[in-house]
């Protein structure tokens, strides 16, 4: 009877967990975006966003370092933005893609995005954007300024998530 009662309300409480919201984020004004948006989502055009996405994050994070305010952030990405072209260029060159491309900076518009239980609001945000070719592909964006979206944790080995609850069964029931 124990055993029935403990499955009934973990069944209760596992069931309520979907209908939880998501956390809404709210980025400050004084942040600045780094968006990259394939040509397509075709495997190929996703590839190349990613190799582009890596080697233009290295390089605005470079220019970023040290960097500690708002102001400082927009006139070291403007003065970069000969250096983050050539980049796009080079990746885009040793990837042998003719793929065309820009990079802008200034209020691009963002949809909404939920990730991981948090939802960021739709709306034009202060970034640097690179579209490739028609930029009609899934996009990759993180927060440049202040550093919102933690790079080194992409780099980090896998985090793992566990679940309480289910925890909470299986410990149960490897005693049994």
């Amino acid at each position: 009877m124990k055993k029935i009662i403990i499955i009934l309300l973990l069944i209760i409480v596992l069931s309520n967990l979907n209908k939880i919201q998501a956390e809404e984020v709210i980025i400050p004004h004084e942040a600045i975006r780094l968006r990259v948006i394939a040509n397509s989502n075709t495997p190929h055009d996703q590839h190349l966003k990613t190799l582009v996405r890596d080697n233009t994050k290295h390089e605005v994070y470079q220019l970023l370092k040290g960097i500690n305010s708002f102001e400082e952030a927009r006139v070291a990405i403007l003065s970069g933005l000969p250096t983050i072209k050539q980049t796009v260029e080079q990746t885009l060159k040793q990837a042998s893609s003719l793929q065309s491309y820009e990079v802008t900076y200034g209020d691009n518009y963002f949809p909404e995005k939920q990730y991981k239980g948090v939802k960021y609001q739709a709306g034009y945000y202060e970034s640097l954007l690179i579209k490739l070719g028609k930029g009609q592909g899934d996009n990759w964006w993180c927060v440049l300024f202040p550093p919102l979206c933690l790079i080194e944790a992409d780099e980090a080995s896998e985090v793992e998530y566990k679940f309480f609850i289910t925890e909470l069964i299986n410990q149960y029931f490897k005693k049994k």
